[in-house]
């Protein structure tokens, strides 16, 4: 019998890589220099633009007015101009359907002439409008396979932007991707209108504070990614990995994030190199990337850009993933943006950290330094704490994923069930209001540190929380509960079209009271006295892990949708639809078509995981411990015939015979069901995967993980955790 040999590739792991391109020193130019030069961005138009026609799109862009079409022509033909002064040669409309991902379709600019020659023509229809194939992409039954037509829509106020590649450039056109019957088919034009809602309801509740210099209000969003890296030499021997994103199995090393000495840890050499390269084309993008540093489990490190529109924000994530990927391959590493790659250590989230902005650079949700004066804040604040009580089962909804599955209600931040963090500072604001009137705030201090050459540090009034879901953290709301791998975009539609609908709620309550006499500021505090009554329930500043938080939760009312299809099901709610409809954010068929998609990711998800087990489980892992079982017995009967007796040999083989026998059955129970779909609708796959097929993949792996154990190390065929973890 022959051994495995293919793990020793984990020498030229630890010590062949080198860089494929982009030498370092280009990478050190003045970031104020290359901000934003691949992106036709303000500064571009005003040198390409007249004047008339730069004002008329500033406005659609800053304003919010509709697009004028005369004004096409001349974007597109100043944008070719410098898409192809930068080795442009075609162009896409970049976009994103419900795959979660982005999609394109390079066109070239050029066209033939009557003469046999060729120009280079890019028009102001090809700007606005493309056509790509509708029912090829995920649509939730409304396109059928027969019904093709979809369109693509010039989105001007995210700037259109040049990727480069080794052989040209291509301009990439955000767009906006809708059905021949006018149905979205993307994450962009839900989180449009859901931008516009809640614009129009807070400009209605900045009319009662007699705010009048404001035009437009919008949402922002600032998204910390987490990641995985690990090298291609182990990415490439897991089948899992590849097909997958995460490892189906692995048993649980020595060492994982116990010794909690990676978060924040000094950035391995290789490492740095790749994130100072994702940073550079960034930035060249104008992606605004601020913070880089290592995260809780080992292998593990995030990245984070600061605040921006949300719109463009989600846009510039998008795009920020796929340069982290393409980028990593140039270090011989490959980027994991799965939840899950790695069980029993940290998965990796997106904290969606989410305030509200006026065009006149007011932040909605900036307490001040005695916030419990700030009456503004207070309303805007009680906004978001009602929204988020009121639908808890949205908000985890926007999350939910297979993949997110394995994080969420797992005992790691964050726990499935929805609460608010306020603080200490805001919890006992709001306590005061329900009580009577607020009187004071809890003041910060300085935190001395024992030691005359260490500086008083101002110390914050309240803590933080890092087991909350939702934590208010300064002058923001942070969302932790986003995966890793998902767009930003659902996520925040529903975070804008719950708090529009709060914002609308308590600015008609305060108006109701002021057209019955009652002067403004008792008006209001008696709106805010209401709000805190009924929805402090939400508000939970103590640790989300806890059982005695589950049970609590569970008291007060609280949902605790634990797994993807619980949560999903909660978007049929008529009140949901309702809502949606209400705020012109989704029809009822826009939402429920969400949902079937949603329910058929999960099936297939889960599915294409459970097809990867088996196979690996009966190509790799059985044969390789029937291997050791052969030499087991080999040596047994050679021992035996020698005149010894070899005790602890055969201990050993009736062990590994013993864990073949269970890994066997287990196997046998899994290629059963997944040889049974579970039924014809979706649905029904989708609930069979979740109780049948998930319990039966985990029994296999975790048979495999002592077979890991009991095997010799040169006779396992997959790397292990502690060398995908480790070597860098």
């Amino acid at each position: 019998m022959t051994k495995n040999s293919r793990r020793y590739d984990v020498i030229a792991a630890a010590k062949s890589w080198s860089l494929h391109d982009t030498p370092a020193q280009q990478l050190t130019a003045d970031i104020n220099e290359i901000f934003g030069e691949h992106t036709f961005n303000m500064e571009v138009m005003r040198e390409k633009l007249p004047k008339d026609v730069l004002q008329s799109l500033q406005d659609t862009i800053d304003k919010g007015k509709p697009l004028d079409p005369k004004l096409a022509d001349v974007v597109a033909m100043a944008m070719k101009e410098w898409a192809v002064e930068h080795g442009s040669t075609h162009f896409t409309h970049w976009f994103q359907p419900l795959t979660g991902s982005t999609a394109e379709k390079h066109d070239s600019f050029v066209t033939p002439n009557a003469g046999g020659g060729a120009v280079a023509k890019f028009s102001g229809k090809d700007l606005i409008q493309g056509e790509p194939d509708a029912s090829s992409f995920p649509s939730g039954g409304i396109r059928a396979t027969f019904e093709a037509r979809g369109y693509t829509a010039w989105d001007p106020t995210s700037p259109a932007f040049i990727i480069k590649n080794h052989h040209g450039a291509t301009l990439c056109i955000p767009t906006a991707f809708a059905s021949w019957t006018g149905e979205a088919l993307d994450n962009k034009i839900p989180l449009l209108r859901s931008m516009e809602a809640l614009n129009q309801q807070a400009q209605r509740a900045l009319a009662l504070f007699e705010v009048t210099n404001v035009h437009k209000v919008y949402t922002t969003v600032g998204a910390e990614q987490e990641y995985f890296l690990v090298d291609e030499e182990f990415f490439y021997r897991r089948p899992d990995l590849v097909t997958t994103g995460r490892t189906l199995f692995g048993a649980k090393p020595p060492r994982g994030q116990e010794l909690e000495d990676h978060y924040f840890g000094s950035i391995p050499e290789r490492v740095l190199a790749y994130m100072t390269d994702v940073e550079y084309q960034s930035y060249r993008l104008g992606v605004p990337v601020k913070t880089r540093h290592n995260e809780v489990a080992p292998g593990q490190y995030e990245i984070a850009p600061i605040f921006e529109n949300s719109n463009l924000a989600a846009d510039h994530q998008q795009i920020m993933m796929q340069i982290m990927k393409n980028t990593a391959r140039k270090y011989g590493l490959v980027c994991l943006l799965h939840e899950k790659p790695f069980a029993g250590i940290n998965g990796s989230g997106k904290h969606n950290n989410w305030s509200m902005s006026t065009d006149s650079g007011m932040n909605l949700l900036e307490p001040g330094e005695t916030p419990h004066d700030n009456m503004q804040f207070l309303f805007f604040c009680a906004a978001v704490i009602q929204a988020v009580d009121e639908y808890q089962d949205l908000l985890r909804a926007s999350v939910a994923a297979a993949a997110n599955d394995h994080r969420l209600g797992a005992n790691e931040a964050p726990p499935a069930i929805m609460s608010i963090f306020l603080g200490d500072q805001l919890t006992d604001i709001f306590e005061q209001i329900e009580r009577g009137k607020p009187e004071s705030s809890k003041s910060k201090d300085l935190l001395g540190l024992g030691s005359p050459v260490l500086p008083h540090l101002p110390r914050h009034a309240g803590d933080r929380n890092r087991t909350s879901p939702f934590a208010f953290t300064g002058n923001k709301f942070e969302f932790r509960a986003v995966g890793a791998s998902q767009s930003i975009s659902f996520p925040n539609v529903v975070l804008n079209t719950i708090v529009a609908a709060a914002i609308d709620e308590l600015t008609s309550a305060v108006e109701t009271k002021l057209q019955a006499k009652m002067p403004f500021e008792q008006a209001l505090h008696a709106v805010l006295k209401e709000v805190i009554g009924k929805h402090k329930r939400i508000i939970f500043n103590g640790d989300g892990y806890t059982e005695e938080w589950q049970q609590e939760a569970a008291r007060r009312g609280l949902f605790n949708l634990r797994n993807t299809l619980e949560a999903v099901e909660r978007l049929h709610e008529s009140r949901n639809a309702k809502l949606f409809e209400k705020y012109h954010v989704l029809n009822a068929r826009e939402l429920e078509a969400r949902a079937e998609i949603m329910f058929d990711q999960y099936f297939k998800t889960v599915n294409i995981e459970a097809e990867t087990s088996a196979m690996m489980a009966q190509t790799m892992i059985l044969p390789a411990a029937v291997r050791y079982l052969h030499d087991l017995a080999t040596t047994v009967n050679v021992a035996k015939q020698s005149g010894v007796n070899p005790n602890g040999v055969v201990k050993t083989l009736n062990e590994v015979n013993g864990l073949v026998d269970e890994f066997k059955t287990a196997l046998d129970k899994l290629l059963v069901v997944n040889a049974d779909l579970g039924g014809d609708t979706v649905h029904e796959k989708a609930y069979h995967m979740r109780d049948k097929v998930l319990p039966a993949m985990n029994a296999v792996r975790a048979i495999a993980s002592k077979l890991e154990k009991a095997l010799p190390d040169d006779n396992w065929p997959l790397p292990v955790y502690s060398e995908m973890l480790f070597v860098k």
